[in-house]
């Protein structure tokens, strides 16, 4: 842990925008560790039950943060009963943290068509092979799904399943952690009010 390296993180210095803030830290942590910056732990919720998976930051706005999935699968089902969701980035070689809450809606036809495009041909494969969430006898049967779907497209544009999709994160919370010695560590929040954001140091 590098704490004593890094410059306070200080409710005066932070900028007052938390998107850009974000962008900021995002924008050093991707040129420090490449893809691995974009991993995320999503939180969804149903019937009471939390749940978290890693999914990959693949776009974003002036509203907030894109990630693509199955319509099917277990995340989806879930942000159908309730849109509320938390976002969590953890960069432990930079010692940083950012924390997100907020709601989430799908992103057009047209913003996903032209994320499925620039796809892998092999991950636009997947998308029509793979049931996502689903239970199947073994590896040999999603296997032969690949294959199956391989040779449909065989010398062919794959298009976009319409069970598959972006989604777009509103947060309306943000909290940026800063790892220093002792573990007193810099947590400043930044709460969605009518006009503007609420900014406030949280103990550690």
């Amino acid at each position: 842990m590098n704490s004593n390296q890094n410059p306070i993180l200080s409710e005066t210095t932070v900028d007052k925008n938390p998107f850009l803030q974000f962008e900021q830290w995002y924008g050093e942590a991707f040129r420090l560790l490449g893809e691995e910056a974009s991993a995320m732990a999503m939180v969804t919720s149903a019937n009471n039950q939390p749940n978290a998976r890693i999914v990959y930051l693949r776009g974003s706005d002036k509203k907030g943060f894109w990630f693509f999935t199955n319509y099917n699968g277990q995340k989806a089902k879930e942000l159908s009963k309730n849109k509320k969701a938390s976002l969590l980035f953890f960069w432990q070689r930079m010692d940083r943290q950012v924390r997100m809450q907020g709601t989430v809606e799908k992103l057009s036809a047209k913003e996903s068509d032209k994320y499925f495009a620039s796809r892998a041909r092999e991950s636009q494969i997947g998308a029509w092979a793979s049931p996502q969430s689903k239970t199947i006898p073994n590896r040999a049967t999603l296997d032969e799904w690949v294959k199956k779907f391989t040779q449909l497209f065989e010398g062919k544009k794959i298009s976009r399943p319409a069970h598959w999709g972006g989604y777009r994160f509103i947060p309306n919370y943000f909290e940026f952690w800063y790892g220093r010695e002792s573990r007193l560590h810099d947590r400043i929040s930044f709460t969605k009010q009518k006009k503007g954001w609420k900014i406030e140091r949280l103990s550690p």
